[in-house]
């Protein structure tokens, strides 16, 4: 299978890096938005994207602040990478999609539906944020007051090129261990200052010093509307499993599948794996066009009655 291509476009004067695989818009094949985690970028999609491109056109974009893409003085909240995304598929020439979110991704795919509703076909969560309020208490560390000056001494970037030197000779001799080459890809990022800049915005976001400060628990009733799979890694020691159960509990007709051997990147970590688990159910599950009336009756309905 071809490796996704990288791409980029301009976009409010700031430039978009995104990783574009199988038919072209134009073609009209059904499309995945494939949305990475905080201090990630597209890389995190590269090999099970292209498991997708048979049947799907894949755009999966680096987030404002993150990744080749533009790192301006900007709002990094979720409501904010949501209308960025909505900007990119407009740009693209995309009408709907298949939104797929990661962490701090799966987070910003649940706002994109809840703003851009007739833009979303299906949902799927993976490892997702804003779903409670634990986290772990590293990222809660990294709230504190005055962080963005110390962070040039805990991140810097003689410390990376010696990473990227080791891995790249285990790298020779065969030994992976995908997880931890995710993790050092976000730490080698933060030796960046214009993407520790963002980094800390965005954090602060979403996390303070209680842990994650947004949910979307109270507008989960919504997702009857919308096809919904929930994928989650049983050893994450960012964000819990628990969260998992609890959200498909409270999203009515939604599915689950744990990955009993993953932690916080089960797409990485079992590519092969998730591909199927993923056209599984978009096999299984109709892409959906939402009709604004039904939803405007459930916003002003508010929850079900339990």
């Amino acid at each position: 299978m071809p490796a996704l291509e990288k791409r980029s476009i301009t976009i409010h004067g700031h430039s978009v890096a995104y990783r574009f695989g199988g038919p072209e818009v134009s073609e009209g094949a059904p499309v995945l938005l494939l949305i990475h985690g905080m201090a990630g970028s597209s890389a995190t999609w590269r090999e099970v994207g292209r498991a997708l491109t048979k049947g799907y056109t894949v755009i999966a974009p680096d987030l404002l602040g993150h990744g080749a893409s533009a790192k301006p003085r900007h709002d990094y909240s979720l409501g904010a990478f949501a209308g960025g995304l909505r900007d990119l598929l407009v740009a693209l020439r995309v009408r709907r999609a298949t939104i797929v979110g990661q962490s701090l991704g799966g987070g910003i795919a649940m706002q994109f539906a809840y703003q851009h509703p007739e833009r979303c076909e299906r949902l799927v969560l993976v490892n997702s944020g804003g779903l409670g309020p634990e986290v772990s208490w590293i990222l809660r560390a990294l709230t504190l007051p005055g962080v963005e000056y110390v962070m040039p001494v805990l991140f810097p970037g003689f410390v990376r090129d010696a990473g990227d030197a080791v891995r790249r000779k285990l790298g020779a001799f065969g030994v992976r261990a995908p997880h931890v080459e995710e993790e050092w890809r976000g730490y080698a990022s933060l030796t960046d200052p214009e993407t520790r800049q963002a980094f800390v915005k965005t954090l602060r976001a979403v996390i303070d010093l209680g842990g994650q400060s947004v949910s979307a628990h109270d507008r989960l009733y919504l997702a009857e509307l919308l096809p919904t799979l929930i994928v989650w890694g049983d050893k994450d020691k960012i964000i819990p499993v628990s969260h998992a159960h609890d959200a498909h509990a409270a999203m009515p007709g939604s599915e689950l599948v744990v990955f009993e051997h993953s932690g916080h990147f089960p797409h990485v970590e079992e590519p092969q794996r998730f591909a199927e688990v993923l056209l599984d159910f978009l096999d299984r599950n109709p892409p959906v066009e939402l009709d604004p009336t039904d939803w405007q009756e459930r916003l002003v309905g508010g929850r079900p009655a339990a």
